[in-house]
């Protein structure tokens, strides 16, 4: 039989044989998956552990919050605060970075994460998840740490990966050479590698996108949407199928798993906004997943990993997942 081999056994080979990754950067991935551990715990307790509904507060996105989304980002400050691994971190949940404090000791990475997405599903028991990215303080920063050394582009990013709390638990990761999946084993209380070298196919029948918003869109969009529709009888000459769980992890994970295209663009009722996902927290992580599994993800313009952010909650509009969709979608952009 073949021994399952361990997050830990995975990353500990990616530093010692592959040399891919440094031993902090090892650690702190172990904090990070931790963390996500303690988060499904508390979702999987549910009504039962009093975790449901809305906690009366709003984020600094003016997102109302639910009792989860605090639970959660408190769970991944108070696990990665006193490794020694971080210089700081920022979330979805505060509206400014969070430097570690002078009674631990400081590392030189930088992580981002979104606690818990997709909050809406919380009460309902559909699929969330956490996002996470890792970057690495730029040499020549000088002491101390501050917002602006967040400011990096998304191909900058050191680590990525997600959570998704479903009906496993699986941990979706990439240091940069690939992708690999870890499915949550309750009874050892580790994740076990069960997909390695994940790659979504060029070319897919299936698209996400909340229909809801598509009077809203610009002409490119609605034009891609309007041939997926009209099927084989359309300039596509095949039918699609539509799926929108309104949880990007979910999403983005079924995409991984069996391709598709996700679309959250820019709409006419907020126009001076580029779109509604954070760059930093959402897109970054995300695109880079998508494109170490043969995918691609732009925001209609521009590859998103290359986009230089200027604020730490920026919000971007996002196309990801088949190669040759998104590209279809580009071009689209770009007549």
């Amino acid at each position: 039989m073949t021994p399952k081999i361990s997050l830990t056994r995975y990353l500990v080979e990616k530093q010692r044989v592959a040399d891919r990754i440094p031993s902090d950067l090892r650690l702190l991935l172990e904090v990070v998956a931790r963390a996500c551990k303690r988060i499904s715990h508390d979702v999987n307790e549910g009504a039962l552990g009093g975790v449901l509904g809305t906690a009366g507060t709003d984020n600094v996105q003016g997102e109302v919050q639910k009792k989860l989304d605090i639970i959660a980002n408190e769970v991944l400050i108070e696990a990665n605060e006193w490794g020694g691994h971080l210089a700081a971190m920022a979330s979805e949940e505060m509206e400014g970075i969070h430097v570690v404090p002078n009674r631990y000791p400081q590392g030189e990475y930088l992580l981002l994460f979104d606690p818990l997405d997709g909050s809406s599903n919380i009460d309902v028991n559909v699929s969330i998840g956490t996002i996470f990215s890792v970057l690495k303080k730029a040499e020549g920063s000088g002491a101390g740490v501050s917002e602006s050394d967040f400011l990096q582009a998304g191909s900058k990013q050191v680590a990525a990966g997600y959570c998704v709390y479903g009906p496993q638990t699986t941990l979706v990761l990439t240091v940069g050479d690939g992708v690999a999946m870890f499915t949550l084993d309750r009874e050892q209380g580790s994740f076990v590698l069960t997909d390695e070298d994940v790659r979504i196919p060029e070319d897919t029948k299936e698209f996400a996108v909340n229909m809801s918003n598509m009077r809203h869109w610009d002409a490119p969009v609605k034009r891609y949407i309007d041939e997926c529709l009209a099927g084989k009888d359309g300039p596509r000459g095949k039918d699609f199928n539509m799926r929108w769980v309104a949880s990007m992890v979910a999403d983005v994970h079924r995409i991984l798993t069996r391709g598709g295209i996700f679309l959250y663009p820019w709409d006419k009722r907020e126009p001076d906004k580029p779109g509604k996902l954070r760059l930093m927290y959402e897109a970054n992580p995300m695109s880079w997943l998508v494109e170490q599994a043969g995918g691609a993800a732009t925001n209609g313009k521009q590859r998103i990993l290359d986009i230089q952010p200027k604020k730490l909650h920026e919000r971007v509009a996002v196309m990801l997942g088949s190669k040759n969709e998104v590209e279809r979608v580009r071009s689209y952009h770009a007549a």
